[in-house]
């Protein structure tokens, strides 16, 4: 791979994205069998799964990191092909995979169907501006295992594609925030296997058959085709044109074979049972070689080998095994490779043309607002750099840039000892690592990468307008080697141009995650990735031997920059905790942390699960807000009084802030210590050329809108009466919390208010409004007169301190100390004048600074409003797809109920006998009871109970309130019958869930320490 060689217009970088189990590797091993010279037999091709090298990978037989392959085809076209994981565990590394493709092989089971994580690679491929193909896997089940007809089979092909057309197009007019959301909605009504076939082609659908980007494929038996090869098969049999006929293998086309012409369904003939042309010319040939070879029929065998001149050794025909005879010929007849490869080439674009249409997702515009203070030079060069990026320029001369989307971790002994030119290379490495060696894979987007170049590394937050403030954010760092990846194997190169995929040693100690690598310092980062899901499973760990902490600390470092997911932080209780999406990701970081990193014993401890706190109650503000609906308080001097109101706000509102948290911080300017008003950064959005404040400002008030009308029944009237009043709030927000971008609001307060006598009130700002345009900033800063300025003076000072007060006491709640949810709070300080400056600083020593009294004050008062509103408990919730046979669904169900689950969607798959049912289940029941012995993991439990028949896939859906009233003590006649008097009264699921928490943070829990003071309690019953 070198500069000399041919231009990018031979190039394509390609990733596979499917569901889990659905045939990713096994495609990927006969195109690397066909494809790659001999690294892989094809008598090996979805046997060996060649890009799954890790032990774990083999034994557990699911993909658990994206690698990647170049390939040769028709000996002109380089594909560098990227394997990704279907686990919804690993969906990080289906982001990292997507962000350095150009386009996509999305696979889906034709028996099957759509699944969760088809919904979540397909939105990640529109996320990214990557062009997809579908390719319609095992075929061959619908024939051999569910026994459909052709005319069947094609109205299940027919339903698996309009369905796949329908979530696209979803995600193009955004109408879903999530995947779980697209799930639930569901094909739009019922759709009939008549109405179906009458479905004219869309020109606006993404996958279009007749336009060559869908496949049929059997990966196993290495065939597939799509229409272009049978176009070409009926085209020289009939004297027509290949075109016509591609158009026409698909949707409701008839031919009519005397006349040779193709019609409509109108052309036929009343009462006509014709069969489209899909089926007549497609799949009923395939149906009669597959019932030939398994009934025996070599006559029709020997026809087909004839037809097509297959050259096919005679013992392979001799075969007793019809599947080895049938993986024979369609092999020969069909190959997958050409297939594939071939709709490759056609349907995806190459890298200069790719990245002229990913470039506003990859490196999106920037509006400089003060050009005068900014070096004209620096703007110019960063220009150019994009021009680079968008041309896909590859000469020498051009700047270089490229994007690393992962780190990896190889043992160093799998390095290559020479080099590209033949010379003996020291792979000791920079990284002070003898065992491990990092890498980093990479995609040069623009000029040409060498090795022993010396580059720039830019993290996500680099500005290159303020130069002399972002130290910290830019290193300088010379590159060692560069390999092309073959999978496991690494093979070295001298340089790599624009276009290609490579790995990259020498950066180990400069990028954590993921970064920009450029030759200059004057261009922009590139956006960052956009994950699927968070890591929610955290747990703690410490050596087993506190001898081992130092090695423990190591192996940390190490894990978190080998995994592109995982977090490790260090809690408040001084626990060292592991972050991942799952309990099989979770599994393999302690197996790597255990075996490769740190080398050393360690403990685990339970899950530990994080929950919101809430209060209970509606949105309506006129339910809600009471003149005396307050809490005060007072600080220590008596100087400052305090009183919050507090408010729940809608949930819908609540989710799109908890969502867009990452919009809301850029917008906002407070992510990450960004404050300067200077420039606005347009991030990268979906839609071109849309300002993301009004995206999210739109967003918002349709959150609103929606939940006014669901909780008002659609009465006119009264949804503008409380709709007025969210919009003057709305117009008043001055903060969110915690750390300035979660889902609570603090609203400045009503600068109508007169002040009491001699006292002043703190204003606030309406910050967060201007920036979300809910008012004009020309407007915000307008604020009455005071007669006090010198007191004003103080209350303004203080502002910042009712600011903190605030991100205090959202982030932990009364309850248990988690974050509130949900939640505005309007907060009204009044400062009273002091006597005279001695007594404020004999007030200061004796109490402490003020502003730390008016913190303590206000976190104070927003806890005690929480309380005194009916706290209430929110819990994550995920949602769970599960697949059993009929005999094990009463099982299934016992499980479920025993896990507090709530069933959504029950049915049976067509023409399987296996049910699929849609759940939520919380997540504080996935994980096995710590204070339960033998308790099982609800995978565990689920596996015990099925006989393993029953599987379960888990995404993090969303929070929800938990009705029970943790203080519940029984006061009615008729509670007090239910439940007995409050001594007797059991915890509440609540209950329980608060004390966990507050014990495993040391907080103070109400416990019985004598259960039964009457008698001493012995296990012998002598009474």
């Amino acid at each position: 791979m070198d500069y000399d060689s041919s231009g990018t217009d031979n190039v394509r970088n390609i990733c596979i994205l499917a569901h889990v189990d659905h045939g990713k590797t096994t495609l990927a091993d006969h195109l690397i069998a066909s494809s790659s010279g001999n690294l892989l037999h094809p008598k090996l091709a979805g046997k060996l799964r060649f890009m799954d090298f890790l032990d774990e990978e083999q034994r557990r037989a699911i993909t658990m990191k994206s690698s990647s392959i170049s390939l040769h085809y028709d000996n002109a076209y380089s594909i560098n092909l990227i394997d990704s994981p279907g686990h919804m565990d690993f969906c990080s590394e289906v982001s990292t995979a997507a962000r350095l493709s150009d386009g996509a092989l999305v696979l889906v089971d034709a028996v099957e169907g759509v699944h969760i994580q088809t919904h979540a690679v397909l939105r990640q491929a529109w996320i990214e501006k990557l062009t997809p193909c579908l390719v319609l896997n095992k075929i061959d089940r619908l024939i051999s295992e569910l026994k459909l007809t052709p005319m069947e089979a094609y109205n299940r092909l027919l339903r698996i594609v309009h369905e796949v057309n329908g979530i696209v197009s979803a995600y193009r007019s955004e109408k879903y925030l999530s995947d779980v959301d697209s799930i639930l909605a569901g094909p739009s009504g019922e759709i009939t296997d008549e109405s179906l076939q009458l479905i004219e082609d869309n020109e606006g659908d993404t996958f279009q058959p007749q336009m060559g980007n869908v496949a049929f494929v059997c990966a196993l038996d290495g065939w597939g085709f799509t229409t272009h090869e049978f176009a070409k098969i009926y085209a020289s049999k009939y004297g027509a044109s290949a075109a016509a006929f591609q158009k026409a293998l698909w949707g409701p086309r008839y031919f009519n074979p005397k006349t040779k012409m193709i019609v409509g369904k109108k052309g036929l003939d009343a009462g006509s049972k014709a069969r489209p042309m899909f089926v007549q010319l497609v799949l009923e040939p395939l149906w009669q070689v597959y019932n030939a070879a398994l009934d025996g029929d070599k006559g029709m065998l020997d026809k087909v080998i004839k037809m097509f001149n297959l050259s096919i050794l005679p013992r392979e025909l001799q075969n007793k095994d019809p599947k080895i005879v049938l993986q024979a010929i369609m092999s020969k007849w069909l190959p997958l490779s050409n297939a594939i490869l071939s709709m490759v080439v056609k349907c995806i674009p190459d890298p200069s043309a790719a990245q002229s249409f990913r470039i506003s997702r990859l490196l999106p515009k920037r509006e400089i607002l003060d050009n005068d203070q900014i070096d004209p030079a620096v703007l110019s060069e960063a220009q150019l750099v994009r021009k680079t990026v968008e041309e896909c320029d590859c000469r020498p001369e051009a700047p270089c840039i490229a994007f690393v989307s992962k780190m990896f971790a190889i043992p160093s002994k799998m390095l290559p000892q020479r080099g590209a030119h033949g010379e003996i290379l020291s792979n000791t490495g920079s990284e002070g690592e003898s065992d491990e060696c990092f890498l980093a894979f990479a995609r040069i987007f623009g000029g040409v990468l060498h090795a022993g170049q010396k580059i720039y590394v830019l993290s996500a937050l680099y500005d290159p307008t303020k130069e002399e403030s972002m130290h910290r954010h830019v290193q300088e760092a010379k590159l060692q080697s560069l390999y092309l990846m073959m999978g496991q194997g690494l093979i070295p190169v001298a340089s790599a141009k624009a276009g290609n995929i490579v790995a990259i040693q020498g950066l180990g100690q400069h990028i954590l995650k993921s970064a920009t690598i450029s030759s200059t310092k004057n261009c922009w980062p590139f956006s960052s990735m956009q994950f699927q899901v968070a890591p929610t499973l955290k747990v703690a760990v410490e050596p087993s031997d506190p001898a081992d902490m130092g090695a423990l600390m190591k192996g940390l470092k190490l894990l978190n920059r080998a995994d592109p997911f995982v977090e490790v932080s260090v809690s408040a209780r001084g626990e060292h905790v592991i972050a991942a999406a799952g309990d099989v990701h979770l599994e393999r970081c302690k197996k790597d942390l255990r075996e490769r990193f740190a080398k050393v014993s360690l403990d685990f401890s339970p899950p530990l699960v994080s929950y919101r706190e809430t209060i209970e109650g509606g949105s309506k503000l006129v339910d809600n807000r009471k003149l005396s609906d307050y809490v005060e308080k007072t600080t220590a001097n008596g100087r400052w009084v305090v009183r919050v109101q507090v408010i729940k706000l809608p949930p819908k509102l609540t989710k799109v802030l908890d969502e867009h948290a990452d919009i809301l911080g850029n917008v906002i300017g407070v992510k990450s210590g960004q404050t300067d008003r200077n420039f606005k950064s347009l991030i990268s959005s979906v839609v071109n050329d849309v300002n993301p404040a009004e995206r999210l400002k739109q967003h918002i008030l349709e959150a609103l809108e929606s939940d006014i009308l669901l909780e008002t029944e659609k009465d006119k009237d009264q949804a503008d009466k409380i709709k007025s009043e969210w919009m003057k709030l709305l117009n008043r927000i001055w903060a969110l919390g915690p750390r300035h971008v979660g889902p609570n609001m603090l609203f400045a307060p009503d600068f109508k208010k007169k002040d009491p006598d001699r006292t002043v009130m703190v204003r606030g700002s309406t910050h967060v409004s201007e920036r979300l345009g809910f008012i004009d900033s020309s407007t915000s800063d307008i604020v009455p007169a005071e007669k006090d300025e010198a007191l004003y003076a103080e209350a303004e000072r203080l502002e910042s301190s009712v600011f903190s007060g605030f991100q205090l006491a959202t982030a932990a709640g009364p309850l248990c100390d988690e974050p509130m949810w949900g939640l505005g709070f309007v907060v009204e300080a009044y400062l009273s004048p002091s006597a005279d400056v001695s007594e404020s600083i004999q007030q200061e020593e004796q109490y402490g600074i003020l502003t730390g009294q008016v913190m303590s004050a206000v976190k104070d008062a927003c806890r005690a409003a929480v309380l005194q509103k009916k706290p209430r408990l929110v819990e994550g919730m995920y949602f769970c797809e599960l697949n059993t046979p009929t005999e094990y669904l009463g099982s299934m169900y016992a499980v479920l109920a025993r896990r507090r689950a709530r069933i959504l969607k029950e049915e049976m798959q067509e023409s399987s006998p296996l049910f699929t049912v849609h759940a939520y289940i919380p997540v504080s029941e996935i994980h096995a009871d710590s204070e339960v012995a033998d308790s099982l993991s609800f995978p565990e439990e689920l596996r015990r109970w099925t006989s393993g028949a029953a599987s379960a896939l888990l995404v993090l859906s969303h929070w929800e309130e938990l009705s029970e009233d943790p203080f519940f003590v029984p006061k009615t006649e008729e509670e007090i019958e239910e439940f007995g008097d409050g001594s007797s009264v059991l915890p509440n699921t609540a209950r329980k869930l608060i004390d966990g928490v507050r014990r495993r943070k040391g907080l103070p829990v109400e416990d019985k320490v004598v259960q039964h003071a009457t008698k001493q309690r012995t296990l012998a019953r002598k009474v």
